[in-house]
């Protein structure tokens, strides 16, 4: 009988950090583990090494007849930092009432262990299942699937499919499924202040010359207005208003303002006019400063004006938005309004386009889809209802998992992404946790919708 939750604890023990070399031992067992677990349920299994860390391919079913679900996800973890706000080692799983707590146990180690878990009942009761399954799982989505398409589109030949089925997206409840239909976009970049070639003493130099902290907060100041628009020129110019039916759906959350703001700690939103706050982190675009680093950050004081300062930014993008065209509306006018006396560098990291699937029955103007994509989605919709006991609701999602356009756009196929996460599982923060009660609906309604799609 296979075990998901004692399973789960053993993966979340190997430390999958791959944006840290130190943690390499624990990106080789997490392969390690994954691989094992897949060969142990009757998949043929091939690592395919990538420039950094590699992707597991595990096949099942060679009927070409059969329907081809790809299930995908990533063995790669955030770093556990900050280390001390942890109330448990964060990979030592540990159960407290409803949740085991670890790094990696909601994102997304849990979640693919619900489908691994689902197949492998499946295969139980039937090893000749008429489906062919492909479980493509990567080792590095959290530092942006650098590899990943080249991945694909070395190997697109053997992992042509009918659709993508993942979960790697929210949920707002225990009891309530969410389908998710969009992800917004992603270009994250760093934008560096040069001044003087080394760190001055303040009191005999200031007053005299630009400092680059200060360079850098009147730049900064000036890429929002006062509402909490971007104030860039074109920003917004390619931004599609959501259909009727996706704030119908949104509504159907019944999310009350003040409850969010209590849970986020938060006396009131910024969102900008026209949007409830609900609607701005899944409809609109965004840029977010993550970070700001320059001159002394010790205890007490250090009189200097730094010679560099650094801002880290993203902005999230929605759907016929692409990274090209908002970098050189946001690039431009960062380098139109630096300040006089510093010199501004800006540092290109990782993007991700945005991507949309329209279900079927969800829209007036529906997009021709495949018969598979179709059947799947209305077979989780009847999973999701007799499982949860109310039917799922389908919304965008303000984060991005850029891999799925990229699967769009080099395999030719949508995506079906079941949500399984939390708000209070505290996703890339300290004592990130599992709902196992999620976990155990989740196993449930996997296992019914590739049950139906095998009886096609």
């Amino acid at each position: 009988m296979f075990d998901s939750v004692e399973k789960l604890k053993e993966y979340v023990r190997h430390a999958s950090v791959s944006a840290d070399p130190q943690f390499k031992a624990g990106m080789v067992g997490a392969q390690q583990f994954v691989s094992g677990l897949l060969k142990e349920i009757g998949f043929a299994v091939e690592v395919v090494p990538t420039a950094l860390h590699p992707v597991i391919v595990a096949k099942s079913g060679d009927n070409p007849q059969w329907p081809h679900v790809l299930i995908y996800g990533h063995y790669d973890v955030q770093p556990p930092d900050p280390l001390g706000k942890w109330a448990t080692p964060p990979f030592e799983p540990t159960i407290k009432g409803e949740r085991i707590y670890g790094r990696g146990t909601a994102d997304n180690k849990g979640p693919l262990m619900v489908h691994i878990a689902a197949v492998a009942r499946l295969l139980e009761k039937n090893p000749r299942l008429p489906l062919r399954l492909t479980f493509v799982v990567e080792g590095e989505e959290e530092i942006g699937s650098k590899n990943f398409k080249t991945f694909l589109m070395a190997n697109k030949d053997k992992l042509r499919g009918d659709f993508v089925y993942f979960s790697d997206t929210g949920i707002p409840s225990p009891d309530q499924m969410v389908i998710t239909v969009g992800l917004r976009g992603m270009l994250a970049f760093e934008v560096e202040f040069t001044g003087p070639n080394s760190d001055l003493h303040s009191g005999m130099n200031g007053g005299g010359l630009m400092n680059p902290l200060q360079a850098l907060a009147e730049l900064c100041a000036t890429l929002h207005t006062p509402d909490g628009r971007v104030n860039i020129p074109g920003f917004y110019d390619a931004v599609v208003e959501p259909e009727p039916w996706e704030r119908e759906q949104l509504k159907k959350l019944g999310l009350k303002e003040r409850d969010y703001a209590d849970f986020l700690g938060i006396k009131e939103f910024h969102a900008p006019p026209g949007y409830t706050p609900f609607e701005a982190i899944r409809f609109l675009p965004t840029l977010e400063f993550n970070g700001f680093s320059g001159g002394y950050q010790g205890e007490g004081t250090k009189t200097v004006i730094p010679s560099k300062a650094n801002v880290k930014i993203t902005c999230r993008l929605v759907s016929n938005q692409t990274p090209g065209n908002v970098k050189d509306a946001v690039f431009n006018t960062i380098r139109t309004r630096c300040p006089k006396g510093v010199t501004l560098l800006i540092k290109e990291q990782h993007h991700a386009m945005p991507y949309v699937v329209i279900p079927p029955d969800r829209s007036n103007t529906p997009k021709a889809q495949s018969p598979a994509l179709a059947k799947c989605f209305r077979a989780v919709d009847r999973a999701a209802t007799e499982v949860f006991g109310k039917p799922p609701i389908y919304l965008r999602e303000g984060g991005s998992v850029g891999l799925i356009a990229d699967l769009k756009d080099v395999l030719g196929i949508d995506a079906v992404m079941l949500g399984l996460f939390l708000p209070e599982d505290n996703l890339h923060a300290p004592n990130e946790s599992f709902h196992l009660g999620v976990m155990k609906r989740g196993i449930e309604t996997s296992e019914r919708v590739l049950a139906e799609l095998a009886r096609g």
